[in-house]
């Protein structure tokens, strides 16, 4: 692609200087047109314990000034060989869910009108429904690899039916991911009932628990995810909150015995052939940070998912 406009050059503009766009890439706006966009969802209304990852988006963004633009893990140059830019945030309301949904649900389909692949930026897990939404009009029932503590499959929360904690429950009953081509990674801690995982089951999920990564592995790990998910449309789902509280203290639900970074890092770069056709990250609630910890993880992981769709869009040019 010629005429590509990248980011601001941290060796002219110091990286703490300028606008806050995601990596101080172009806005949307700025652009005649893009490859790959970031969006974020600054929405907290469906959290069931900490609030505060409305903030999230911005400092997600904040943390990203310290990113390069060369990822010699993947070995490209994501903002050479794709235009990317930051498509600003989604407003939602507040004070009323369904109404936020539908609001969201919106905006994605516009901004991935032609399969363009995004990375959202939330805000809570609740954004990741009308996320699907907007991809199963794109591509029909995708498959889903979520990475989470939590199952995110429960049904209500004093009888409300979309939640944090529910989004992947209601994806399964519209359809909107394929039952035979969906995981979890990372879950762990208490559970309201036995019961839960056959629940989840037959919502159409297989799982690697968290306590399964010491023995198998990323590569075990991968093995596992890939072999679920073939060549399927696929879509990624990372809740901060599977990492360890040591690595990702600002989030709302933390639970100890999480995975590191350098784990989830390397599975995500070890799914980077498969077509992924967008991504979220939710649940950075910054005010439950230290020293940007969480939200330097976050924009790394937003990072290398840019890098696999520009990776892929240029396999495809």
């Amino acid at each position: 692609m010629t005429g590509i406009v990248g980011p601001a050059d941290g060796q002219v503009s110091p990286r703490y200087a300028g606008l806050t766009t995601f990596a101080r890439l172009p806005r949307a706006e700025d652009v005649g047109s893009f490859d790959v966009a970031v969006v974020g969802v600054p929405f907290d209304a469906g959290v069931t314990f900490r609030p505060g990852a409305r903030f999230g988006p911005s400092a997600i963004r904040e943390a990203s000034r310290l990113l390069r633009p060369y990822n010699p893990a993947v070995g490209i140059a994501p903002f050479k060989v794709a235009q990317v830019v930051d498509a600003g945030d989604i407003d939602a309301n507040p004070f009323n869910i369904p109404e936020a949904l539908d609001s969201m649900e919106l905006g994605f389909t516009a901004l991935m009108e032609g399969s363009r692949p995004a990375v959202i930026l939330g805000g809570d897990h609740t954004v990741a429904l009308p996320a699907l939404r907007a991809v199963h009009a794109l591509h029909g029932p995708v498959a889903l690899v979520h990475f989470d503590a939590h199952l995110d499959t429960w049904d209500t929360y004093f009888g409300e039916p979309v939640t944090h904690g529910s989004p992947f429950r209601r994806a399964s009953e519209e359809g909107l991911i394929r039952k035979d081509r969906s995981a979890h990674v990372g879950i762990r801690g208490s559970l309201y009932d036995e019961n839960d995982f056959v629940d989840d089951e037959r919502l159409g999920f297989t799982i690697v628990h968290c306590r399964e990564i010491d023995s198998l592995g990323i590569d075990g790990v991968l093995a596992r995810v890939r072999q679920r998910v073939g060549d399927a449309p696929l879509y990624i789902s990372v809740d901060i909150d599977v990492l360890d509280p040591s690595m990702a203290p600002g989030t709302g639900t933390p639970e100890a015995g999480g995975m590191t970074s350098r784990e989830l890092l390397g599975i995500i770069r070890g799914l980077r052939d498969l077509p992924i056709v967008a991504a979220d990250i939710v649940e950075v609630s910054p005010a439950y940070d230290h020293a940007a910890i969480t939200s330097v993880a976050a924009a790394s992981l937003a990072y290398e998912f840019i890098s696999i769709m520009a990776g892929q869009l240029n396999r495809g040019s």
